[in-house]
């Protein structure tokens, strides 16, 4: 598969995979941002893409970032839609206790191309029942039982 991709800021780096086998490609950043504890920033990656239709690339977090820093991405996976063709931004988040710098090219997030399903929404007076039904949030439990 083939995504088309414009450098729209001359310091853009264009997304890649880091080893064979990723799933993700890295998103770098343009810009030096702090993002304060609590806070969140609006990352720039001075990039345009076109997404190919039946297709979406979610913006995910990079582990890295997350476990040494707190950092991570808010709206996690973000969307970008096959029909957007705007800059690629990261909206991260501190979490941590201390100040972030986000320094111009480093890594801030991951770029996953994945097939969209469109689904055909039904309204219906029932739904079929399961062994499940109504249980929900921590239905099942924290622990295993020996």
């Amino acid at each position: 598969m083939e995504v088309r991709v414009i450098k729209i800021h001359e310091d853009a780096i264009l997304p890649h995979y880091s080893y064979p086998g990723d799933s993700g490609m890295d998103l770098y950043s343009i810009e030096d941002v702090i993002i304060p504890p609590g806070d969140t920033q609006l990352v720039r990656t001075g990039l345009k893409i076109a997404v190919p239709d039946r297709y979406e690339a979610q913006v995910r977090p990079k582990s890295g970032l997350a476990l040494q820093h707190a950092v991570t991405v808010t709206n996690t996976p973000g969307t970008v839609d096959s029909g957007y063709r705007g800059e690629i931004c990261v909206i991260l988040i501190n979490h941590g206790r201390e100040a972030y710098h986000v320094q111009k090219h480093a890594k801030i997030a991951q770029l996953v191309i994945c097939p969209v399903v469109r689904a055909k929404i039904i309204e219906v007076e029932q739904l079929d029942e399961t062994s499940r039904g109504n249980s929900g949030f921590g239905s099942t439990g924290l622990t295993h039982l020996v």
